[in-house]
């Protein structure tokens, strides 16, 4: 049997390369994504330009949610227009741990419990949704 990595189907931008994306992917036994991204840069000064850089960004998004959406976003104190930076990709969340004291902050925040804050401060209780 010959080697698959001798023959390129549709051009032959890949056997000019010293070692093909496609033979580094399947011997790394790398994922769909990661082997996209990796082809995709490798070809894009002989095939699709900036596109194919394009693609590739692409692919590395898909690979940064799929493996990495749960991580926390922390911003600088200082950086008061940071938030304004964020995509809408993220996700922010938010804890408090209340003290139980005399000061009624218990009381205040079990009285918020069942609200939902929305970011413009608006707030609706649970009845007011429509399911």
């Amino acid at each position: 049997m010959s080697n698959p990595y001798d023959t390129q189907v549709g051009g032959n931008h890949y056997q000019k390369m010293k070692i093909q994306p496609s033979e580094f992917i399947n011997k790394n036994q790398l994922q769909f994504a990661e082997g996209n991204a990796i082809k995709y840069i490798c070809r894009h000064g002989s095939k699709g330009k900036k596109q194919d850089l394009e693609k590739a960004k692409h692919y590395i998004d898909m690979i940064i949610e799929r493996d990495y959406s749960d991580e926390k976003v922390f911003l600088p104190e200082s950086d008061s227009d940071a938030m304004d930076d964020l995509s809408e990709g993220f996700k922010v969340t938010y804890s408090v741990n209340p003290i139980d004291d005399d000061s009624g902050t218990k009381e205040m925040i079990d009285d918020l419990s069942n609200d939902i804050f929305y970011p413009s401060g608006v707030s609706v209780g649970q009845e007011g949704f429509d399911e």
